[in-house]
């Protein structure tokens, strides 16, 4: 249940995302999603490919500094109030949240959040029992 994201460390400059892009375009790899975050110094660009620890070797023989991460992929009604039931559930099982982005999953009522939590495998543990749906990498990368 718990998918491996990527995290590159980036200089806060012109074209570095891009030089990123264009390794995984020449070796083929597609990004399902990404988050870009940054500071005065660098950016952190986090991917959720369907290899990771493929991509991960490609970016790091490329010069990348590259760390894997453990994040859930959660469901989440696509109408207003979605976010905010999940996040009540969240609350009551006093999961920590480090950070979260979201894409569209191709599916008309229904969006897909990435949430990176303290504990993964806590959260994973307390969300079984819940009316949550947390993806699998396979389901993610259909």
């Amino acid at each position: 249940m718990r998918i491996k994201q990527l995290s590159l460390f980036l200089e806060n400059r012109n074209g570095s995302v891009n030089a990123v892009c264009q390794v995984l375009k020449q070796n083929n790899i597609n990004i399902k999603t990404l988050s870009l975050a940054d500071t005065q110094q660098f950016g952190i660009l986090r991917l959720l490919v369907q290899n990771p620890e493929e991509c991960k070797s490609i970016l790091e023989k490329s010069g990348f500094v590259v760390k894997v991460t453990e994040v859930l992929a959660l469901l989440v009604p696509d109408h207003p109030g979605g976010l905010a039931d999940i996040l009540a559930i969240l609350d009551r099982h006093q999961l920590s949240i480090e950070y979260m982005y979201a894409f569209t999953f191709g599916r008309e009522d229904q969006a897909v959040i990435v949430f990176r939590f303290e504990n993964p495998e806590l959260a994973v543990k307390e969300l079984k029992h819940e009316p949550i749906t947390i993806l699998r990498a396979e389901e993610l990368f259909q």
